[in-house]
């Protein structure tokens, strides 16, 4: 996120506009949280992770009274054009905003890569590879010691870190929660590579498919084998963005600003096949992100 708010200040600087940073999302834009922004202001952030804008929830902004509110602070500072970042509740606040007439657009970061219509969100690529860092130093341990281990990796209606996490990652069993699973068969692929002299085993689950706890429980009652369980949690929030992320993160950032100023609004920035696209915020919340099965299924027949 730190790298599309740099690429969207200095973007828009270059055109000549005036900036202004709203602090703590829709809470802080009720509050009027707002301070301009200059180049310096995202001077040293690009390897930052998080926002400096900060965060927040607000059950206030999603009645009407609330977004009142926002709408009275967007006059006052005579903000003309509003580029939101973040993931589905972010969007649904943008797609308000631009029903109240407000030039808005939006860009995608979410770790979870759920969002209908693009092919990867802001912070996703760095996500999995944090996920992948850990697993690579779990292996080392489940190597050592002779023993299975289950990763529990973030996404409750997702299973794209668990996926792209276990691909990479050599993982033996994926479970997430797009597709059912079978813990027995997971169970006899684990022991069958034990007798045919796999020294460990490595198990990733989607948080949203099941605990890593109960998966790690019921492997090592099923298999008699020593089983440990790691659950990395918001550490995968967090670290220096990939560069991946980063380039992706400036290029939708800057199209957003150059929106803004065409006047368009309602619409969030996506990328399809390697290129920026946009898509109606409307279309975008109401369609479903699919799996992508035929990924799942090479990860499982590499695990054999």
């Amino acid at each position: 996120m730190n790298v599309a708010v740099r690429a969207a200040v200095r973007k828009a600087l270059h055109h000549n506009m005036e900036v202004y940073g709203v602090f703590h999302g829709f809470a802080g834009l009720i509050q009027g949280e707002i301070s301009p922004l200059d180049t310096n202001s995202v001077a040293d952030i690009i390897h930052r992770g998080g926002t400096i804008l900060r965060t927040a929830r607000s059950e206030e902004f999603k009645t009407a009274a609330g977004r009142h509110k926002a709408l009275r602070q967007l006059a006052r500072w005579g903000i003309e054009g509003l580029l939101v970042i973040g993931g589905d509740g972010s969007f649904r606040g943008a797609r308000e905003l631009a029903a109240s007439g407000i030039t808005t657009i939006g860009v995608p970061a979410t770790i979870d890569n759920d969002l209908y219509g693009s092919d990867y969100t802001i912070g996703f690529d760095t996500a999995v590879n944090t996920a992948i860092e850990a697993i690579n130093k779990i292996r080392d341990t489940a190597a050592s010691h002779e023993r299975t281990y289950v990763v529990e990796v973030m996404g409750r209606r997702s299973g794209q870190i668990a996926l792209w996490a276990g691909l990479a990652g050599g993982a033996e069993s994926i479970l997430i929660p797009e597709i059912e699973f079978d813990l027995e068969r997971v169970c006899e692929r684990i022991v069958r590579g034990f007798k045919g002299g796999k020294l460990h085993s490595i198990i990733v689950v989607a948080e949203g498919a099941a605990r890593g706890e109960e998966i790690g429980f019921y492997i090592q009652e099923h298999t008699g084998l020593e089983t440990r369980v790691t659950v990395l949690g918001h550490i995968q929030r967090g670290g220096s963005p990939t560069a991946f992320d980063r380039v992706l993160s400036s290029q939708m950032a800057a199209y957003a600003v150059d929106l803004l100023r065409e006047g368009k609004t309602g619409l969030g920035v996506v990328i399809q096949e390697g290129r920026l696209r946009t898509m109606g915020l409307e279309e975008i919340l109401s369609g479903k992100k699919a799996l992508d099965v035929d990924l799942y299924q090479l990860a499982d027949i590499l695990a054999m």
